[in-house]
């Protein structure tokens, strides 16, 4: 029996260390060519399977693919396409079974968020219904750090690092002006309905290097009245405050501050604009000047300051995704099983994506003070493991991160028919 090829693919929004994933399922797959064939990279994620637009990465050196490991966002396209229910549009899930049957793929690994965990589930399904052997593996990826069993996701850990970094250096600049100038800085974060983002601005203050630091969670209901008296009392206090606002933050009705009435790929609240809001909102009730920024791209794809154990675990997951196809593992995605703490040790476990997709893991009310404004010890050590170590890509000459832009060399397509994606 030949040997199956493998569809690789990069789904929602991308990370600083996404591309570390497909760093260790292509080197993976290469130390196992008696067993895999060729890796096909979706180019623009699940879109590049439904049009078979298909990437071949075994054109791609291997000092290219290792290049992956320190490269930031998705090399090879991603996509905010969430495929239907099998019941409203079988057809675009019978167009998966059809290409990677063109091409002899028995391998699927999604790398994304919850999303992109119930793609992989329904292709699983649908492929066992119509006959097909394929194994699809789910590759854990999501800044929000919101799939549930796995102790983190990668992605996160890096952002928490740049946010945690960020918010004390501004806060040093708004220190030093409090005295005449701004008072307030105000830095917009993502995280739709899980703060965990958010609690990484936390980690701006220390024992040693204490700052006012206020947090808005999406899990604590925004209350107008206890946030100002909040920052009067950081300002009264210190001079000046810091205040880390997720984009998901909304009042006790359930609106969010910054809802647009419009409507992203997913059917989701397009959200934005938060920051600006809460800045408003302190100049005009506390007469405070004030600053504000949206962390937004810059937060995800900022791979010069990546942790060093995030780089670690989306390589790991990769590689482990491939290794539990090969073992014949069919609908499962491999996760992070956290050991201890000091000395941070983890381990990787595996879980069956029914219970994954479509299950969103919020901040636990432990990681949260009581006034609904800071983080606790229990998610102190708990975010510190996260953010730990450095993992600096190549720089050149120019002071310039050195960074790999592949080939993305198309697969001649064996399907007939155009498929239109809607």
């Amino acid at each position: 029996m030949a040997k199956k090829n493998a569809f690789y693919a990069q789904s929602g929004g991308v990370t600083a260390v996404i591309n570390a994933s497909a760093c260790g399922v292509i080197e993976t797959a290469r130390k196992n060519k008696d067993k895999i064939g060729k890796v096909y990279a979706g180019r623009n994620g699940i879109i590049g399977a439904l049009t078979e637009d298909l990437i071949d990465t075994s054109k791609e050196s291997a000092r290219d693919i290792a290049a992956l490991r320190h490269t930031p966002s998705g090399a090879f396209g991603s996509c905010r396409y969430k495929l239907k229910s099998l019941e409203e549009n079988r057809r675009e899930y019978e167009r998966l079974i059809e290409v990677f049957a063109a091409h002899n793929i028995g391998y699927f690994f999604y790398n994304g968020g919850g999303d992109s965990a119930d793609t992989c589930l329904k292709v699983s399904q649908l492929a066992k219904s119509m006959g097909a052997p394929i194994q699809a593996i789910h590759v854990p990826k999501t800044v929000d750090n919101d799939l549930p069993i796995t102790d983190n996701c990668p992605g996160f850990g890096s952002v928490a690092k740049y946010i945690a970094i960020s918010t004390r250096e501004a806060s040093f600049d708004v220190a030093s002006m409090a005295k005449t100038s701004t008072k307030v800085f105000v830095l917009e974060v993502m995280g739709r309905h899980a703060g965990w983002i958010a609690a990484a601005g936390g980690m701006a203050s220390s024992e040693d290097c204490e700052i006012p630091v206020l947090i808005l969670f999406p899990e604590v209901n925004f209350s107008q009245g206890k946030f100002l008296k909040a920052v009067k009392e950081k300002v009264k206090k210190f001079g000046y405050c810091s205040i880390v606002v997720s984009e998901g933050v909304h009042d006790r009705s359930g609106k969010f501050l910054a809802d647009q009435g419009l409507k992203d790929a997913f059917g989701h609240a397009q959200l934005g604009g938060v920051a600006p809001v809460i800045a408003n909102m302190v100049r005009d009730k506390l007469g405070y000047k004030y600053h504000w920024a949206v962390a937004d791209y810059l937060q995800r794809a900022a791979r010069h300051i990546a942790s060093k154990s995030d780089v670690e675990q989306a390589y790991a997951m990769g590689k482990a995704a491939v290794e539990l196809a090969l073992k014949g593992e069919n609908s499962v995605m491999p996760t992070v099983v956290r050991k201890s703490n000091k000395p941070y040790r983890w381990s990787i476990g595996k879980a069956k994506l029914s219970r994954v997709a479509n299950v969103e893991k919020m901040m636990p009310k432990s990681f949260i003070t009581k006034d609904g404004f800071g983080i606790t010890k229990k998610c102190r050590d708990y975010l510190a493991p996260l953010m730990q170590g450095e993992d600096y890509p190549p720089y050149g000459k120019d002071g310039m991160p050195k960074y790999v832009q592949l080939k993305k060399v198309a697969v001649k397509k064996k399907l007939d028919k155009d498929f239109k994606v809607k």
